[in-house]
């Protein structure tokens, strides 16, 4: 009888005006191949959020979705809103 440990990506999508990225993580606990346990863990991604500690799927999609204008963008958001106190 052998239990295992797997940790994938469920889903991943790409959100709004400024590419903000919602990633799922599934752990998956298997007995003897058979699925006994599933999990889902979720967590937001900005795009002046450090990404290098994450997937390489998920790197890609952020290094493709973050243009520079779109970086420029949510900086300017994130100012406008600190201005406001918010």
């Amino acid at each position: 009888m052998a239990i295992t440990k797997e940790t994938q990506i469920g889903k991943i999508e790409v959100v709004g005006e400024y590419k903000i990225l919602q990633v799922a993580m599934d752990t998956l606990i298997k007995e003897d191949g058979n699925l006994i346990s599933q999990t889902r863990h979720r967590y937001v991604l900005h795009p002046d959020m450090d990404i290098s500690e994450q997937p390489q799927e998920v790197k890609d999609i952020c290094n493709t979705a973050w243009t520079q204008e779109v970086k420029d963008a949510w900086n300017t958001f994130k100012q406008e809103q600190e201005d406001l106190g918010v």
